[in-house]
């Protein structure tokens, strides 16, 4: 398939920071791709919470499948807005490589243990990976990944991190959060599939769970609707087939509408290239109805799974986890592996080791550490 003029085309990237020969059967893109799938931090999901822990449930998601499901509709998305399909599941895929152990629990507490030293930003973490802390090759660190991969992974930056950025590589993936422009089309189809993604599998995990129930979603005008159709066309269907097909009309809703939408602003800006996307305003975009509808369910889900007693206990046990592990770590580094032990920044240096944790490690090390167990099932 070709290229619409706006895409980022591998073959014109503004390149890697350490240049590299390329390869003969594979563009950069692919390339990238195939280097964060063979990450050890990309394996490292697998055992990382979305919402649930993933001892509460085999087929709970976690940030692997999550970044797996992300990365098929942004390729859905791409490919009709003739956007690059390789830039985009490289990007889709990356995007959680910084996340900690137990969510956005985990990031939290460790923000909250790093107030004085820097803070914590998990899309910088990201970056932080695939640029320093992945450990694969014998000339650089990192996985020298091209600079329009680089640029999708750090979704936010706080403008002090920018300038730190800034001042280590000018003109590099901190620029646009100061001069307030945009990154390419690719990058911002991912943050959006991200959106839909997680409004989607987050209703499964959470009526497989029994917080909430099909019944209370479909209370919500976005999910209703689709549950309504379902019902009216197959009267018979019931439970998780009913479900899922309420969950899978409303996804393809979600994903036309970007792809009309989008299509209406890039022929309304017509922006010769990707550097002329860059300048523009943001234009992959929602429609207005479904942005409000999609914000309303999001917000169902914070008050209603998110916010549930049952997330919220094991959330307060995870933020405990994390801050006594920084804490011990702060006070005895030579309990961290080797690597982490040497750097001269140590409170940087455990923050680094506690977010690449997944959660069975995390709660394994507190417990050795401290003596005690919390989320007891996650030390099986």
């Amino acid at each position: 398939m070709s290229l619409a003029a706006y895409a980022c085309d591998a073959a014109r990237s503004r390149g890697r920071r350490h240049p590299e020969a390329p390869a003969p059967t594979r563009n950069d893109f692919q390339r990238d791709r195939d280097r964060i799938v063979h990450s050890t931090a990309f394996r490292r999901l697998v055992y990382k919470t979305q919402v649930f822990l993933n001892h509460e449930g085999d087929l709970f998601r976690t940030r692997l499948t999550h970044s797996i499901e992300v990365a098929q509709l942004a390729r859905s998305i791409a490919r009709p807005l003739g956007l690059n399909e390789d830039l985009v599941e490289a990007i889709a895929l990356a995007h959680d490589l910084g996340h900690t152990p137990f969510g956005h629990a985990g990031q939290d507490a460790l923000n909250e243990c790093m107030a004085g030293h820097g803070g914590f930003e998990h899309n910088l973490q990201s970056l932080r990976v695939v640029d320093k802390l992945e450990e694969r090759y014998p000339d650089f660190d990192g996985l020298n990944l091209c600079f329009e991969t680089r640029e999708g992974i750090l979704k936010h930056c706080s403008r002090a991190n920018a300038e730190k950025l800034e001042a280590q590589e000018p003109g590099g993936v901190g620029r646009r959060f100061l001069d307030r422009t945009q990154p390419a089309l690719e990058a911002q189809l991912c943050n959006l599939a991200d959106e839909i993604a997680y409004n989607a599998h987050d209703i499964d995990d959470g009526v497989r769970s029994g917080l909430i129930t099909m019944e209370q979603v479909a209370e919500v005008p976005l999910f209703g609707r689709y549950h309504q159709e379902a019902m009216r066309e197959h009267p018979r269907l019931q439970g998780r087939r009913l479900l899922y097909e309420a969950i899978r009309r409303m996804l393809s809703a979600l994903v036309y509408d970007v792809i009309e939408a989008t299509r209406e602003r890039l022929a309304a800006v017509q922006p010769e290239d990707a550097d002329a996307v860059r300048r523009a305003q943001p234009l992959v975009c929602f429609t207005a109805q479904a942005r409000a509808q999609a914000a309303e369910l999001k917000s169902f889900l914070f008050h209603n799974l998110y916010r549930h007693a049952r997330v919220m206990d094991t959330t307060s046990q995870a933020q405990e986890a994390v801050r006594e592990l920084f804490a011990c770590y702060v006070a005895q580094p030579g309990e961290m592996q080797a690597g982490f032990t040497a750097r001269a920044d140590t409170h940087r240096a455990v923050a680094d080791y506690i977010a690449g944790m997944t959660d069975r490690y995390a709660l394994r090390e507190h417990e050795r550490l401290t003596g005690r167990r919390l989320l007891a099932s996650g030390s099986a």
